[in-house]
């Protein structure tokens, strides 16, 4: 069995907007690594000036903390689903190829693999709104409180 050349030009159409779905993931994920990022980084002076200064009230510095730990999990998370939907994206477009070239009858998994990676894209969306939540609300409370002991 040869592939013709109208043949592999049809494969890429196919594979076409997998691509396109497979560019906005990596983008997804280089704003989610940046989060993740400016959290440690903000974590990491927080736990420095707690280790740095005894006998002083660190009861903000450990809130804050908290709240950053939970943010950090929840963009962990979301960096987890984006890269599983990555991945299925990746196999979704490997399929095809294989598939059309090989003229096997993968419709029902390329379909399956398609839905999961849609799902996983979803809820890497939902816990990144979580996560924007959790970090605006705390920002609001910590403003108030500081306006607060300014009176």
């Amino acid at each position: 069995m040869e592939i013709q050349l109208g043949d592999i030009g049809h494969i890429i159409q196919l594979a076409i907007a997998p691509v396109f779905l497979l560019t906005g993931v990596g983008t997804k994920l280089t704003v989610l690594t940046n989060r993740l990022a400016r959290i440690i980084d903000r974590t990491r002076v927080l736990e420095n000036r707690i280790t740095s200064t005894h006998g002083e009230d660190h009861s903000e510095a450990y809130d804050e903390l908290s709240t950053l730990y939970r943010r950090a999990h929840l963009i962990n998370r979301a960096i987890t689903l984006s890269t599983s939907c990555g991945l299925l994206v990746c196999i979704v477009i490997a399929a095809l190829f294989i598939g059309d070239a090989l003229n096997l009858s993968l419709g029902k998994f390329i379909a399956l693999c398609f839905v999961l990676g849609m799902f996983s894209l979803i809820g890497s969306f939902v816990l990144l709104l979580r996560e924007i939540l959790v970090a605006t609300r705390n920002l609001s409370m910590r403003n108030i409180d500081e306006l607060k002991r300014k009176e």
